[in-house]
């Protein structure tokens, strides 16, 4: 057995306040946490107010500064 390129990911400790963009796919945009479980995590878009409740899904990429919310 030889060495191969691994790729390993992390979810992300997510904390209640936290501003989030997501890039891509059905969540992409922007969103704020306004609670957490173990398992759970309660999303609330800050320009339609919609709130979903989703499994833990994220892994982090950069932390920048941007303006929040977009349209």
């Amino acid at each position: 057995m030889g060495l191969e390129r691994v790729f390993v990911f992390q979810p992300f400790d997510f904390q209640v306040g936290q501003k989030i963009h997501i890039l891509s796919g059905p969540l992409k945009g922007d969103w704020e946490i306004i609670a957490l479980t173990e398992r759970k995590v309660l999303l609330r878009c800050p320009v339609t107010f919609k709130v979903l409740e989703k499994d833990r899904f994220c892994f982090f990429v950069e932390e920048r500064e941007q303006e929040w919310p977009k349209e």
